[in-house]
């Protein structure tokens, strides 16, 4: 794996080498496929990458280096409905746990409510 990322990055730069020194923009894609982005890093382009609400995709073109980013904002949102789906229900659920004091024997009263 390391192998395959270090032929990626060597093949970014060796692209973005052969490109007149006026046309070099540090940023494209290997064979097409395989994003690269060699500028610094802005804080806009940090928050388009890894928290982006306005995006339905769960991979980004990564900020700095070559690969992906995951859009951790639609990820949160896959999971929230493969969590209701399994459990039933697409409803928030609370989970209120009372604890006896140390000296009691009986287990913690557990309550499911749904808001």
């Amino acid at each position: 794996m390391r192998f395959a990322v270090f032929g990626l990055v060597v093949a970014a730069v060796a692209t973005e080498l052969s490109k007149p020194a006026p046309e070099r923009t540090w940023e494209g894609r290997v064979l097409g496929v395989v994003p690269y982005d060699f500028r610094p890093p802005t804080f806009q382009r940090l928050r388009d990458a890894y928290w982006n609400p306005r995006s339905d995709r769960l991979f980004s073109d990564r900020v700095f280096g070559v690969g992906w980013a995951i859009n951790l904002h639609r990820a949160k949102g896959l999971m929230e409905q493969v969590f209701g789906r399994l459990m039933g229900s697409h409803e928030a659920l609370t989970i209120r746990m009372t604890v006896r004091s140390e000296g009691s024997a009986k287990q913690p009263d557990v309550t499911l409510t749904r808001e």
